[in-house]
């Protein structure tokens, strides 16, 4: 049976690796469906995802295109898996604190407990080093969400240090733990 990866999107500058991403579990059977937070659309735009997906990509939890479905609450019930690659900071602390102010969050909050969770941060040394980043990430461990560690590199910002998105292969490999893991 094809799982099913539920896609997050946020506002970072490594939204444009989502693309690739993509593409790569497409390629190796997944389901992919995408859901954006309205920053991500910076950098990326929802079309691309959608041809790469080859399904909608959803970016407002206040529109509904479908009488019969709503969307955050259907998309969380048929994720086998959630990740957000790349979550922002700002995405990261909504999260921790149960936000629900847009499509995103909302969706996290619906997802069913025994969803398997995964983040992968993705923003300046600094923002990541930051103690209320740090909690921020201990919190959602606690809860159940996983973190895909970003890695040291040069940042878009120039800055050398660790915040770059994890490479796609490590992306991948634990997507793939994550989902063999929950089969158990």
């Amino acid at each position: 049976m094809t799982k099913t990866i539920l896609l997050a999107v946020t506002g970072s500058i490594s939204a444009y690796k989502a693309a690739d991403l993509t593409s790569q579990l497409k390629k190796l059977g997944y389901k992919i469906q995408v859901i954006m937070s309205q920053a991500a659309t910076d950098f990326i735009t929802p079309l691309t995802l959608q041809v790469l997906s080859k399904n909608p990509v959803y970016l407002d939890v206040m529109t509904e295109d479908q009488p019969g479905r709503i969307n955050h609450i259907d998309l969380a019930k048929e994720a086998d898996l959630f990740l957000v690659a790349p979550v922002s900071a700002n995405t990261l602390a909504k999260l921790a604190h149960g936000m629900a102010d847009n499509l995103v969050t909302a969706t996290a909050l619906a997802l069913p407990s025994e969803t398997p969770k995964l983040v992968a941060p993705a923003m300046n040394t600094k923002m990541y080093d930051n103690p209320l980043t740090q909690r921020n990430l201990k919190a959602l461990k606690e809860v159940g969400f996983r973190e895909i560690e970003p890695r040291s590199s040069k940042l878009a910002c120039g800055d050398i240090g660790r915040g770059a998105l994890a490479d796609l292969p490590t992306i991948i490999q634990t997507i793939e733990e994550t989902l063999n893991e929950s089969k158990k």
